[in-house]
């Protein structure tokens, strides 16, 4: 897959989504925002936004609280999801005061309405923010408990009409193992999401996989921890995992 003109600068994906967990914004603290990582990653997006990319987000809230573990100590669900969505809020509302501290203009769209911190989820709105070269960060998930923000990725990169979704991970794709359990683990380059299924590799729940299988939207496992990782792998470098409908 070609992904870029190195000799330009130029890329041929022309609107993505970037995916990354809530993990990835705590550092080494084990919780919460760690402003230093943060503004690393906004200034991985931010290389990418410079070459005229235009860029979704969509983060997750683990490194705040994460529903499903909150509803397995005893709380209710839909409460324990509803609690979760307001954690990427937050996230969001981080990664956008460190990507506009770099000069990045940026929207934060929430699934559920709370119009004095962001703008309330208008399709139509959020596609003219990105023809105006705004990063979008959307958060809130798909704004329903039991959703994860994988889905969230998935469905809004394709309302988005994306062309693919970047996951960022903590290794650099998608492995037959845990890497760091088992060194002799290996990895894909290329895997179709009927095997990512049948494998149970458990890249993305199974409705996100479901979702961009069937809307043929390509997803690129690579590793935010390695510096450059981002834009390397828009210049055709880098070590990443694609997966294919």
């Amino acid at each position: 897959m070609t992904v870029s003109d190195t000799q330009t600068g130029t890329t041929t994906f022309k609107r993505v989504m970037l995916k990354i967990s809530g993990e990835a914004l705590m550092g080494d603290q084990g919780f919460g925002l760690h402003p230093p990582t943060v503004r690393r990653i906004a200034e991985e997006v931010k290389s990418v936004h410079d070459l005229g990319v235009e860029i979704c987000m969509v983060i997750g809230g683990g490194n705040i609280f994460r529903g499903l573990q909150g509803s397995a100590q005893g709380m209710e669900r839909t409460t324990a999801d509803y609690m979760g969505m307001l954690a990427t809020v937050m996230n969001a509302l981080g990664m956008q005061a460190a990507l506009e501290d770099l000069g990045v203009f940026t929207r934060v769209i929430s699934a559920i309405p709370m119009d004095q911190v962001c703008e309330p989820y208008i399709r139509r709105r959020a596609v003219r923010h990105l023809e105006k070269k705004r990063v979008c960060i959307f958060a809130a998930g798909t704004g329903n408990p039991y959703f994860t923000t994988d889905t969230a990725a998935a469905l809004r990169a394709s309302e988005m009409a994306c062309e693919a979704i970047f996951m960022g991970k903590q290794v650099d794709g998608i492995y037959d193992s845990d890497p760091k359990v088992n060194t002799d683990a290996k990895r894909f380059d290329r895997i179709s999401y009927d095997e990512v299924l049948r494998k149970n590799l458990k890249v993305m729940d199974a409705s996100a996989i479901a979702l961009c299988r069937d809307n043929k939207m390509p997803l690129i496992v690579f590793s935010l921890d390695e510096p450059g990782g981002f834009r390397g792998i828009l210049a055709g470098k880098g070590t990443y995992t694609t997966v294919h409908a």
